[in-house]
């Protein structure tokens, strides 16, 4: 079984489609733990609404707020034997669970991640796709950025709960995947766009200054590279983030 954790914070405009989005899964065995992080609108009623038992909502007692707090403590309580993550405005491809599963055994993979589409407002492609490279290790991950969130999924016979926590830091995702590239293992990109991210155009600019910002601290206090090391690395950040754009 593949446990799919969604952190939950005031999504009810999104999370009927998302939700929607596993339910057609071609692959049928899973569990939805919707972690409710204090949201103040209709989020949970509307995920209730759905009647599915293989859907849950849990309030994130992991004793921190914010999407790392909630992502850990659905894996804490998740039962499958993979871990998979969606954020509540994605969406998947119907064959999203499958193929990234097929992909997995095949490579034999602790650690996989695709390709996906950029989405407007209503989470439909704008027809730009990230691609991802076959293998990621650690040192090609420092600047390429590419592993997105809503495409991972973790094989927990060969990675444990423990090594997928994630720290309560910006970017905490980015951070994770570091943590776990740093020790050796690599993760393995399957190069088929099986999920949209959708973005807010009218956040896109001020974003950008933060997500420097943001990097520019995982290189020099989580990754403890000094200074000319980290510029050399936010530069190649800096290129192939604008180039995935283009």
């Amino acid at each position: 079984m593949i446990s799919i954790i969604v952190p939950v914070y005031n999504a009810e405009k999104f999370i009927s489609k998302t939700i929607k989005s596993v339910i057609i899964q071609t692959y049928r065995d899973w569990e939805l733990i919707c972690v409710d992080d204090g949201s103040t609108d209709n989020s949970r009623r509307v995920i209730e609404s759905f009647g599915d038992k293989r859907i849950r909502v849990v309030n994130n007692e992991s004793g921190q707020k914010g999407a790392a707090g909630a992502r850990n403590y659905g894996v804490s309580v998740a039962k499958g034997e993979y871990i998979a993550f969606l954020d509540a405005d994605d969406v998947w491809r119907p064959e999203k669970l499958k193929n990234t599963l097929d992909f997995m055994i095949k490579k034999g993979a602790a650690f996989a991640f695709t390709a996906y589409d950029y989405g407007d407002k209503n989470a439909k492609s704008l027809g730009k796709t990230v691609h991802v490279p076959e293998v990621m290790p650690y040192e090609k991950a420092l600047s390429r950025t590419v592993i997105f969130t809503s495409t991972v999924m973790f094989d927990l016979s060969k990675i444990t709960k423990e090594e997928i926590r994630m720290p309560y830091v910006a970017s905490e995702d980015t951070a994770t995947w570091w943590n776990i590239l740093r020790s050796g293992r690599v993760a393995y990109g399957l190069d088929e766009s099986l999920v949209i991210y959708r973005r807010s155009r009218n956040t896109l600019s001020a974003n950008k200054l933060k997500a420097i910002v943001r990097i520019w601290r995982l290189y020099r206090h989580r990754e403890n590279m000094g200074f000319l090391k980290s510029l050399w690395h936010l530069i190649a950040w800096a290129f192939m983030a604008v180039a995935r754009r283009l």
